[in-house]
């Protein structure tokens, strides 16, 4: 009887320090939870109440400009970056020199249609494609042929296209809800309609705008050529453009497409990555990298991309200094150079990431334009992606709900190809970003200044519970 006693006595302790053990566990869970929910209160107003993220978005874009890799542009962009981390308050700004290509547009290009039958001219919107060749001074005049695929194209073969100038007629795909999605189909065209149409003796290529909008604004973009076939001539057209060139060619096969382009590759010019650093508390050799790239196409001023993400990183830097929060890992706001024809300078982080043996934890890019945020991508295990869903309640209250979709961003992915680095993108609404996306009108004017902050305050309020908690 008396060892029942002892053994009950001995089991009812036991399951007193286990409900013990689950009720601090609750508590200090609790409290834990309370503390982030008060430092997500904490961040998200100093961030819209004192944000100098438009503000320098307004320098960037009005007094900088559209600023491609090796441009003079592309340097004062690199100078004013260096200076506004500086005035955010970080510890320390560096520049990482990467060599970086050259390319120029030039003069205004000119795309007209002609008709032999009725001698109608139709000027059309056009803008040469990144990194295009340009055209002999006459320019090229060709009969034009109209395709959907690659598919078409090859069937038509080269006695079909010998000599012609090629039109890939492909809209982007309007039931893809993600528009990101939609663009990764219709960007084939961009990048390898020249190469394809060359393998058939075309003499140019016109690629129908990357966009769900009926407008007259030609996007331009980065485009490839192969080192076995010819180079030609490639330009973009709007999509009224096209849409207006698909109607008359249904009427017209002797059409006929003059293309002027005064386009130029230049040898590589040396440039930048501007890095600003909040040193970490605890774990000071566990880096988190938040960034954008500061380049930008020339014909517009790369205010939704991708200015929108070089100012939200850097209102990370100024909103901790501001708030006097000392997170445990060290933060790295990134500017990189030549994301649009080339990622040198993400390819120049990550090899000299590597080369260091420095343990990044995570990296997040914003390059989604400055429209409200929605949600974050993610490039990880499924431990580390369950982790960060976890953190999805603390958003809620700010709009910001979907942590479903996958992906990181182009600077960052050679992060994760050479070091295995878990990668986050900021996801804005996108309904609206390709109306932009490579156009003229990416101005500082279609900047939203509450949602530019609302992105830059969703980015500052990961990175603390990726400072305090790891993946």
């Amino acid at each position: 009887m008396m060892l029942y006693l002892n053994k009950t006595i001995q089991m009812k302790k036991q399951l007193s320090l286990i409900t013990f053990a689950l009720l601090t566990v609750l508590i200090t869970e609790n409290t834990s939870a309370q503390n982030d929910t008060a430092m997500f209160k904490k961040i998200y107003n100093e961030v819209m109440s004192r944000s100098t993220s438009y503000a320098n978005l307004d320098y960037l874009s009005n007094k900088i400009g559209g600023r491609l890799s090796g441009s003079p542009q592309a340097q004062k962009a690199v100078d004013w970056a260096y200076k506004a981390m500086k005035e955010a308050g970080a510890d320390t700004v560096y520049l990482q020199e990467c060599m970086v290509p050259h390319w120029v547009r030039g003069e205004k290009e000119v795309g007209q249609a002609m008709s032999p039958n009725t001698k109608e001219v139709k000027n059309l919107s056009i803008c040469a494609l990144g990194g295009s060749i340009g055209t002999p001074d006459v320019g090229v005049n060709a009969k034009i042929v109209e395709v959907k695929s690659y598919d078409e194209l090859a069937k038509l073969g080269k006695k079909n296209i010998e000599g012609k100038i090629v039109f890939f007629n492909q809209p982007m795909d309007p039931t893809i809800y993600q528009t990101m999605h939609a663009y990764g189909k219709a960007v084939a065209f961009r990048w390898g309609g020249a190469a394809e149409a060359a393998k058939y003796g075309a003499v140019a290529v016109v690629v129908r705008s990357c966009t769900h909008a009926l407008d007259d604004n030609p996007h331009t973009g980065v485009m490839g050529y192969k080192d076995d076939v010819v180079k030609i001539p490639a330009c973009a057209v709007s999509t009224l453009g096209a849409e207006w060139l698909s109607k008359s060619l249904k009427g017209d096969n002797d059409m006929k497409f003059h293309l002027k382009m005064n386009c130029q590759m230049f040898p590589d010019e040396k440039s930048y990555n501007v890095i600003g650093e909040i040193k970490g508390t605890g774990k000071a050799n566990e880096y988190i990298v938040v960034g954008g790239h500061l380049d930008a196409w020339d014909n517009g001023d790369g205010a939704h991309d991708d200015g929108a993400g070089i100012v939200q990183s850097i209102e990370v830097i100024r909103a901790y200094k501001t708030l006097g929060l000392k997170p445990k890992r060290t933060i790295r706001a990134v500017a990189f150079m030549n994301e649009e024809n080339g990622g040198r300078g993400g390819d120049k982080y990550a090899e000299m990431a590597k080369k260091n043996k420095e343990n990044h934890i995570a990296a997040i890019e914003s390059d989604a334009g400055g429209f409200s945020p929605r949600g974050f991508s993610s490039e990880m295990n499924m431990q580390q992606k369950t982790k960060l869903k976890s953190w999805a309640p603390l958003f809620l209250p700010y709009g910001v709900y979907d942590f479903s979709q996958t992906g990181g961003g182009s600077d960052i992915d050679p992060l994760n190809e050479e070091l295995g680095t878990p990668l986050i993108g900021l996801v804005p609404d996108g309904q609206r970003y390709f109306d932009y996306h490579h156009t003229a009108i990416d101005k500082f004017e279609s900047v939203n200044k509450r949602e530019l902050e609302l992105g830059a305050a969703a980015m500052s309020a990961l990175i603390w519970m990726l400072s305090e908690y790891g993946l």
